[in-house]
Formats: C-alpha cells, sequence, structure tokens
C-alpha cells in the first residue's frame, strides 16, 4: 500500500509540479463513542477513562438534583443517539426505564455500580419514609473513594467491551485515574485521623454521606432520608434537633442540592454553627469548588476538617 501511494505521489508530482498528496493515516481513530451518564460525577468518571475516545454528556448536569430530575424528550434524544449509557444503579434514577423506553434505545445500559456492597437501611432511619424508589440501599456509593474505583474499573470493562480497538486506551487512562484515586483516599484518611475520634459527629441536610462516613469513621445524621423528594417532616426535625443537643454537634452541613433552610433552622434552634456547604449528588460548574470528583471530596474533606477540629 505504502508503495503503491509513492508511485500515484510520483507521478502527480512529475505531471504537476509543486503538487502534495495527502493520504489520511490508515490508524486514524474513528468517531469518538457517544456516551451518557446518568448524572455530573458519573460523567467525570466516564471523561476520565474515556479521554478522547469518548463524547460524554451528563443527564443531569452540574449542581442538577437527580432525586427530583423529569426527563425532557430532548434527554430522550440524547438517549436515542448514545452508543452506551451509564448508570448509577441501586436505585438512584427511579426515571431511567420510563426515559430509556422513551428514546426506544438499543444501547447498551451498565450500572456502574456493579459490584458494590450497598448500605441498607432500616425502617426506623431518619427519612426512611421519604426514600421512595430507592428501597432499602442507600445509592450514594460514590461518596467512597475506594468504592469509585470500582465505578471506574466497571467503565473501563465496558468501553473496551464495546470498543476493543480502544481497549489499550481505556486502560491506560483507568490506570491514571486509579493512581490519583489511590492517592485521594489515603489523603482522606491522614485527614479524618488527625481529627479526635468524639468529634466525628456530622449533621447534613439528607443522607448521602454514608458511604463515606463508614469507609472512613464519621458518623453522619441527617433531618432527610436518601432522597431529596420530600421535605423532612417536623418529627424528623425534632428528633434531629434533640441528637444534636445530646451529642453536643458543634457543627452542621448543608449541601449544593437542598433547600438550605432547614439546615439554617435546625442552627439556629440548637446554637449549633453552619459548619460549609458539602457537596452529595453533584459537581459544580468549572468556576466553583467541585467541578471533578476528586475536587468534590477534597472540599468536602476541607470543610469537615475545618469544622471538626475547631
Amino acid at each position: 500500500m505504502i508503495t503503491r501511494r509513492k508511485a500515484v505521489a510520483s507521478t502527480c508530482a512529475a505531471l504537476m509540479p509543486g503538487f502534495v498528496l495527502r493520504f489520511a493515516p490508515a490508524y486514524a481513530q474513528e468517531s469518538p463513542v457517544k456516551a451518557i451518564a446518568t448524572f455530573s460525577i458519573l460523567a467525570d468518571f466516564v471523561r476520565n477513562v474515556g479521554g478522547g475516545r469518548a463524547d460524554v454528556a451528563a443527564l443531569v448536569g452540574p449542581n442538577g438534583n437527580a432525586h427530583v430530575y423529569a426527563p425532557s424528550p430532548a434527554d430522550a434524544k440524547k438517549v436515542a443517539d448514545a452508543k452506551v449509557v451509564f448508570v448509577n444503579g441501586l436505585g438512584f434514577e427511579g426515571w431511567l426505564d420510563r426515559l430509556v423506553k422513551a428514546s426506544a434505545s438499543t444501547a447498551p445500559v451498565i450500572v456502574a455500580s456493579k459490584g458494590i456492597k450497598p448500605i441498607e437501611r432500616s425502617a426506623d432511619d431518619h427519612g426512611a419514609a421519604h426514600e421512595h424508589d430507592h428501597g432499602r440501599a442507600d445509592p450514594h456509593a460514590w461518596q467512597s473513594v475506594p468504592n469509585a474505583k470500582i465505578y471506574v474499573a466497571n467503565i473501563r470493562d465496558a468501553l473496551a467491551a464495546l470498543d476493543p480497538a480502544g481497549k489499550p486506551v481505556y486502560e491506560s487512562n483507568a490506570d491514571s485515574y486509579l493512581g490519583k484515586l489511590d492517592a485521594l483516599d489515603r489523603e482522606v484518611r491522614d485527614v479524618i485521623a488527625s481529627i479526635p475520634a468524639d468529634r466525628r459527629r456530622v449533621i447534613t441536610s439528607h443522607n448521602a454521606f454514608d458511604y463515606f462516613g463508614a469507609a472512613y469513621g464519621i458518623n453522619f445524621t441527617a433531618p432527610q432520608g436518601v432522597s431529596t423528594e420530600s421535605e423532612a417532616s417536623a418529627k424528623d426535625v425534632a428528633a434531629i434537633i434533640t441528637q444534636i443537643r445530646r451529642d453536643k454537634a458543634t457543627a452542621v452541613f448543608l449541601e449544593n442540592v437542598t433547600d438550605p433552610r432547614l439546615m439554617r433552622q435546625i442552627a439556629t434552634e440548637t446554637g449549633a454553627k453552619v459548619g460549609g456547604v458539602l457537596y452529595s449528588d453533584a459537581l459544580t460548574d468549572p468556576s466553583r469548588d467541585a467541578p471533578t470528583y476528586i475536587d468534590l471530596i477534597r472540599h468536602n474533606l476541607k470543610q469537615l476538617a475545618a469544622a471538626l477540629t475547631s
């Protein structure tokens, strides 16, 4: 093939001096794999693994609340055009089946949390009545960095199966990102170890941080359940206020996907200070503190350490 191309180029040059014949390289990459991720944190994982071989879009974007998301016809079109759809699973996307059906998509749906042992909730958990589609499983598994590594491995394997030519790229990208997650995990453990054990008690807007707590030894309590679809009841709020006073909690934390008025009310009634904003279910836009998953974990860690050690 190369000899033939040289012969063609030589002939053209002889006939038309100054002519340069350009051939597209034989190794030119195909079009990027069109991938849909259901929310911004998952999309960040897919982008880190896919690199330039994946064109990734998130259905629920930065600062969006996947708990109350309502799919639009435009979203159905995105799903219809996608070659693969990545979902969290664990009941997080209660709207997913309806969306996939409306899109008539035949793309594989990859559950990125596959292999993670879910945290199960008991019936007497605060907000258990608000869990709706989530059932008993807590879907916020990404809040544990070791779990995030499982997400990345699942994404790597799915992309490699879908695009075998890109397997070396996906494996290399995943290895690089997994190394960053290993470093992040060590960073979190070192910081939490510096916080006295009796001060590792945190009040948040809704139960999104139990995987973080289980991995790193912090006790999280919230007046809302796993979902943010319903307001916490007066009974839930009263129970949290009683617990804050009993445990002498010094700070409560807001979240970027919930109404901050409830937590400010609790802080006012208990005298606890508002410790800052924690990012739970969504990244921020690039101008804010958490445009990537690693930024999100570091931001939350900084907020927790500042409030619990002061």
